[in-house]
This record gives C-alpha cells, sequence and structure tokens, in this order.
C-alpha cells in the first residue's frame, strides 16, 4: 500500500450574498487587500496554516490546510470574525473541496521514457528538456499524477484523500505489471 501525505487542499465556500472588503481589512489585523493588484482579500491564519482569499461576492477559496478539519476550522474562524463585524453571514457553510495535492513514493525507480511509451502517450505528457516529470492523466479517479524519475510521485486534482489514495495505488499496480519500476 503506497502511503499518500496531503501538502495543500483547496476548498470554496461562499460567507454571505456580498463582503464590504475595504471595512473588512480596516478591522482584520493582518489581513492584506490590494485591489489594484488583485481584487480578493488575502485572510492568513496562523493555526490552522491556511490562507483564505475573501471576494466582494461574498465568495471565499481556502488554501493551505493539510486536513478536512482544518479547511473546516479556518472556515469557522472566518465565519465567526466576519460575524462580529456585522457581517449577515450564511448558516451552515457548505465547503466544496475543489483540489487535493498529494504526494508519495513508489518505492523504485522510473525510466520516464520507457515508463511514458508502456503506459500510452494519449495519456500523457511528457517533455523532458521542459520539466524533470511525466505528466499521467488517470481517468478513474479523475486525477493528474507527477512521475519522477525517483520514483516519487504528486496527485492533483483530486476531490477527496480516498482518490489520491486509489490513483497511487491503481498506478504502482498499472507500473509494477508492466516491470516499470526497479
Amino acid at each position: 500500500m503506497i502511503e499518500v501525505k496531503v501538502q495543500n487542499i483547496v476548498a470554496s465556500t461562499a460567507f454571505a450574498d456580498k463582503l464590504d472588503l475595504d471595512m473588512i481589512i480596516q478591522s482584520v489585523e493582518g489581513a492584506e487587500y490590494e485591489p489594484e493588484q488583485f481584487p480578493g482579500l488575502v485572510y492568513k491564519l496562523s493555526s490552522p496554516k491556511t490562507a483564505t482569499l475573501l471576494f466582494k461576492s461574498g465568495k471565499a477559496n481556502c488554501t493551505g490546510a493539510k486536513n478536512v478539519e482544518d479547511v473546516r476550522k479556518t472556515v469557522d474562524i472566518i465565519a465567526d470574525t466576519l460575524r462580529k463585524l456585522g457581517v449577515d453571514v450564511y448558516d451552515n457553510l457548505e465547503i466544496v473541496i475543489q483540489n487535493i495535492v498529494a504526494v508519495g513514493d513508489l518505492g523504485g525507480e522510473l525510466n520516464l521514457t520507457e515508463t511514458a511509451v508502456s503506459l500510452g502517450l494519449e495519456n500523457i505528457e511528457y517533455e523532458p528538456e521542459q520539466f524533470p516529470g511525466m505528466v499521467y492523466k488517470l481517468k478513474e479517479p479523475k486525477v493528474a499524477m507527477l512521475l519522477f524519475s525517483t520514483g516519487k510521485i504528486v496527485c492533483t486534482g483530486a476531490k477527496n484523500v480516498e482518490d489520491a489514495s486509489k490513483a497511487a495505488e491503481k498506478l504502482s499496480k498499472e507500473l509494477d505489471s508492466l516491470g516499470l519500476l526497479h
């Protein structure tokens, strides 16, 4: 069984119908807002260590969490802060996981050129002059796997941790059955 370790979770939610970012930046210590550079307010927390982008539309994107519980904590902390500022925050905030990035180790080395040919070039992006890894797109679960000659892998695009684990296991079995893992 390949162990995958979550490095980042990107999730979205909506706090309210609209947010007054100018008012929030005046009241929230450590927040950053430069509308001429970027339309969102950046709200960083130290515990859990996350960054959330708040937009005037009331929508938000949270990044940096290493588990779903930290996403929930982040959203709850921000919702409480916004309520204290008088914002009419929605009840029962829905959190949608957009992307999970996880890393793992196949436990052997790969010849990426041989691997690209064996896995079928229609699902592969491999340009060693551009990037030292190979991108392998799985259809089920629908994720992209970055493979490196060292046997290290990065799974991106998963919507839950189980899909990242499933993808790593499926990849490992496929490479093993083709005799590509050295």
